[in-house]
């Protein structure tokens, strides 16, 4: 059943790329191909990275409901674009190179997570409600800042932070996409090497020690490969706050497997369905009347809460 679910996952992904690349296009196809290849590309290097990220997070904390994003990095994300805009003003900050933007919220969002992630996971016994509470306290106070920060700059400087705090599908900037692609690339066969560790990490603490895996080394391992990702896709199209609950949730519904060798794959593929499948329908169908990343948090939440309220913490 799991090869089937990822099998019809993988087709009902390669369909909706062919409607991406093939729905309303006119003129040269040299030139659509390109533009839209580079589009769909970096629609499914962002799914990847968030369903990836998502995933190897809920195994070590041992949680399907919690996610980074859940845990305060999008509001970790807007506090940095916050002091960037603060500090250099709009002219200042949209004169910066993309490349340069992107590198230094790469690096900037590395170090901030591998510190908040590290302090809330790298416990031997971990406490569920205290990771939920010191990462909605962080989440918090990274949003109070950012609320002061707004009340004291120019109204122009504050359009610039609300425009790049939303997830943008519609207009990635593809100049990004190489580095992206290759930072991905390379984290991604970092998990895959580790798959079968964190279905051992999976199991617990204790179980995962008497069958000799370093728990705490693999802890460690683990948060860089997902601060990588979840910064990667954070700077590359800005906060999606529950896509990756959304597609693990339904990876695990779909094929009820825990082992990563299956979840991993299975979750990027319905992420892509989601990110391209979402905008095919949003941009060529509807016309871009709603952010799909709207839709996204809007379902997301709704399935968080519903986790929430009928499986507690499980």
């Amino acid at each position: 059943m799991k090869h089937r679910a990822l099998l019809v996952s993988l087709c009902l992904l390669l369909l909706c790329a062919v409607l991406f690349m093939t729905i309303g296009a006119r003129g040269n196809w040299d030139f659509v191909l390109w533009f839209r290849g580079r589009k769909l590309l970096a629609l499914l290097v962002v799914g990847t990275a968030v369903s990836t990220s998502t995933l190897l997070f809920q195994t070590i904390s041992r949680n399907h409901i919690l996610t980074p994003s859940i845990m305060g990095f999008d509001a970790l994300f807007v506090f940095i674009l916050t002091i960037a805009v603060f500090g250099l003003g709009s002219v200042g900050y949209n004169a910066l190179p993309a490349e340069l933007i992107f590198l230094i919220n790469l690096s900037l969002m590395i170090a901030a997570s591998m510190l908040l992630f590290g302090t809330l996971l790298g416990q031997q016994r971990a406490d569920l409600m205290r990771l939920v509470l010191t990462g909605i306290i962080f989440g918090v106070l990274f949003r109070s800042i950012t609320s002061l920060l707004t009340r004291l700059i120019d109204p122009n400087e504050f359009f610039t932070i609300q425009v790049n705090s939303f997830a943008r599908f519609n207009h990635i900037n593809v100049s990004l996409l190489t580095v992206a692609l290759v930072l991905t690339s390379a984290t991604l066969l970092g998990c895959w090497k580790l798959r079968r560790s964190m279905d051992v990490m999976a199991l617990g603490h204790e179980i995962a020690t008497s069958l000799g895996e370093p728990v705490a080394r693999r802890q460690k391992q683990t948060l860089v490969l997902i601060a990588v990702l979840v910064s990667v896709s954070t700077a590359f199209v800005g906060p999606i706050a529950f896509l990756g609950l959304l597609v693990t949730s339904l990876a695990r519904l779909v094929a009820p497997d825990e082992s990563h060798t299956t979840l991993l794959p299975l979750a990027a593929a319905i992420s892509g369905i989601v990110l391209v499948g979402g905008q095919t329908i949003l941009e060529r169908v509807l016309g871009l009347s709603t952010p799909l990343s709207v839709i996204i948090d809007f379902v997301g939440g709704l399935l968080f809460l519903t986790m929430l309220l009928r499986k507690g913490w499980s």
